[in-house]
């Protein structure tokens, strides 16, 4: 079984763009639908991924917080295309650019199309409480913040959030 610890941010500027070391196109879409994972009437989200000739199907538990259950399978290119036509919610279009901080790789996604505008940052950890050197250019943890994950922003994209969703200030 795998368990995937990870946190997410928000960032403060552009500083980590001179940082990056390779950045990759992705498509994902979910099989299933965002709105019953959100109720609670489905208990793992089911995503396809496409990242250049590379394709995966993800599964993830529901949950809030760093930690929770992932399994993540290579597919086929052309599965993954047809599988991206069956899917529930729309699609997220990002580029990820990877940056190696203090021994760490943090996942800087920069969202296309209606979730242009948003650019936040994973990091997979170890364990939960992991203590690690926050570059200057991370911003506020939004990991406990669903609005925030790919799942969400697949069913309510980052163009339908109100302003003051996009400017937190805590």
């Amino acid at each position: 079984m795998g368990i995937e610890i990870e946190r997410k941010f928000l960032l403060r500027d552009d500083a980590w763009r001179g940082e990056v070391a390779r950045s990759q196109r992705m498509a994902q879409a979910y099989i299933n639908d965002p709105a019953a994972l959100r109720e609670g009437r489905e208990r793992a989200s089911v995503r396809v991924r496409i990242a250049g000739a590379q394709a995966w199907l993800n599964l993830k538990a529901r949950a809030i917080g760093p930690s929770r259950q992932e399994f993540e399978y290579a597919i086929p290119l052309d599965d993954a295309q047809a599988l991206l036509a069956l899917c529930a919610g729309g699609r997220i279009a990002k580029t990820r650019h990877y940056v190696e901080h203090d021994g760490l790789t943090f996942e800087i996604d920069e969202f296309e199309g209606e979730n242009a505008g948003l650019v936040v940052a994973e990091v997979e950890l170890p364990d939960a409480d992991f203590a690690f050197a926050h570059p200057d250019w991370l911003g506020l943890d939004v990991t406990d913040q669903p609005r925030y994950y790919n799942s969400a922003l697949a069913e309510r994209p980052y163009a339908q959030w109100r302003e003051e969703e996009k400017h937190p200030c805590s």
